[in-house]
């Protein structure tokens, strides 16, 4: 390239004749077609790059995916050897990512070594400050990503926990009393044994449990009203006929859906003599049936908590493909369920009809945790949580919304701004909305939004449905 060439690129423009004529000594023009791997990272830094034309994406290797940090079509954007006053330091003389070319590109090339000869030379201050700026953010920030990485795990996994327990100790508490129904109903048995039953009545009786069961798992719910009106009822059903401590078989036999009826169908099967003793015998039936579906259901909790954790941490997907959004939104708000609590009422309108999108699914999990976390947070334990999907012309909507105080007109605009926040100082760390915004549109090619107002709050993603032509 000619000085005057070189001069028209933005790192070079406030250089003197002088220095770009060394420039233009020493450098060379380079094409590369697309699709090809320029470089890869942590190989040895022998070029320092600028480009002419076309775009490019740099890679990081993170476990066993390429994720791609930049993406970029701006004439005399520099990568490659960029820390050549690093020569003699760990990782100065590496590159720290790999280089992809998306489209044709030309680039401006200079070697390394003469890249590192000119920032000494030319601007032997600057290197210094460079150098001093490198090595002490590095240190500076190791230690406090560290702490916010352990901070966030901790924070999800003492709320898993929570969850998990719940259903643990629901097991563990109707296992127990299961074994004593077990325990009762040997007994009743027994004692129905005892009695010298005609074996006619007992097989009636055996026969007369299933259908009485099965009516139980499809008895619909009572209201608190319905279900004292039934109660007394049995118990004044079972008083007439010299059933002892009725009133405390009734409400498990309101629960199980048996009505005066049915007790009148029972009382035809056994003997007169043999009618309470049968009565609690059915009544253990019931609450046997009931611990084990207390049990199923504990267990089904944990097998969905545990689906909802591998679902958002993504352990077993690819970093990038097509992906149900549905999965992400579902898998966050279990994830967050300890934040959310009780008061706050969760609203899901999705629509279901949507079509797979390409993305990244991990990261978009950042997205979706840091909007409803805040919309939590504004909220303050009452409100409602509004979690929307939707189709807008060729992109797939998510909407996160709640009944929080809003945010002010002249605060809105600055929302997505690195390090800025609206909590009180103490709370947060103002990088939630601003790697939200990265994600989503540096990452996906997409736009994220927010409209405000007290009460009503809306924080809206906007993805594409087909692969953007910069992922």
């Amino acid at each position: 390239m000619t000085p005057a060439e070189l001069k028209t690129l933005f790192l070079f423009e406030a250089l003197t004749d002088e220095q770009l004529d060394w420039l233009a000594a020493h450098g060379s023009e380079r094409a590369y077609p697309a699709g090809v791997t320029v470089f890869t990272e942590g190989g040895p830094a022998e070029y320092f790059f600028v480009l002419l034309s076309g775009t490019f994406s740099l890679y990081r290797r993170v476990q066993a995916d390429d994720v791609e940090t930049v993406r970029t079509d701006q004439r005399g954007a520099y990568m490659g050897a960029v820390r050549p006053y690093l020569r003699h330091q760990p990782g100065g003389d590496a590159y720290p990512a790999a280089m992809r070319t998306v489209t044709d590109c030309e680039f401006f090339l200079l070697p390394a070594e003469d890249f590192g000869t000119m920032l000494r030379e030319w601007f032997p201050m600057a290197m210094h400050l460079l150098e001093g700026l490198f090595f002490g953010m590095r240190a500076n920030q190791a230690p406090i990503d560290a702490r916010q990485r352990l901070a966030a795990l901790g924070s999800l996994t003492s709320g898993l926990m929570h969850e998990l327990n719940n259903p643990a100790t629901a097991t563990v508490r109707a296992t127990a009393a299961l074994r004593d129904r077990v325990a009762g109903m040997r007994h009743k048995l027994g004692m129905l044994a005892d009695g010298r039953i005609p074996p006619e009545q007992l097989r009636a009786l055996t026969q007369l449990v299933e259908p009485i069961i099965e009516h139980a798992a499809k008895a619909p719910e009572l209201s608190p009203l319905e279900a004292g009106d039934r109660e007394d009822a049995l118990g004044d059903w079972m008083d007439a006929r010299g059933v002892e401590a009725g009133w405390d078989l009734a409400p498990v036999l309101a629960a199980g859906g048996l009505d005066v009826e049915c007790l009148d169908e029972i009382a035809r099967s056994v003997a007169p003599e043999l009618l309470a003793q049968s009565l609690r015998w059915i009544g253990y039936a019931l609450e046997t049936e009931q611990l084990m579906t207390d049990i199923e259901d504990a267990g089904n909790r944990i097998s969905s908590l545990v689906a909802a954790a591998k679902q958002y941490s993504q352990l077993d997907r690819a970093s990038y493909q097509r992906i149900d959004v549905h999965d992400g939104l579902a898998s966050t708000l279990v994830m967050l369920t300890h934040k959310i609590g009780d008061g706050i009422r969760v609203v899901k309108e999705f629509d279901r009809t949507l079509p797979r999108i390409p993305a990244h699914p991990g990261e978009l999990n950042q997205v979706w945790t840091n909007l409803v976390d805040n919309a939590v947070q504004a909220m303050q334990g009452s409100g409602t949580l509004t979690v929307r999907t939707g189709r807008d012309g060729d992109r797939v909507l998510v909407e996160v919304g709640d009944t929080g105080p809003g945010i002010p007109p002249e605060l809105r605009r600055r929302v997505f701004e690195p390090f800025f926040t609206t909590k009180p100082v103490g709370e947060g760390t103002g990088l939630g909305l601003d790697i939200a915004y990265r994600i989503v549109v540096n990452r996906h090619g997409g736009d994220i939004s927010v409209d405000s107002k007290p009460g009503d709050t809306r924080f809206q993603v906007r993805l594409p449905l087909s692969e953007p032509a910069a992922r």
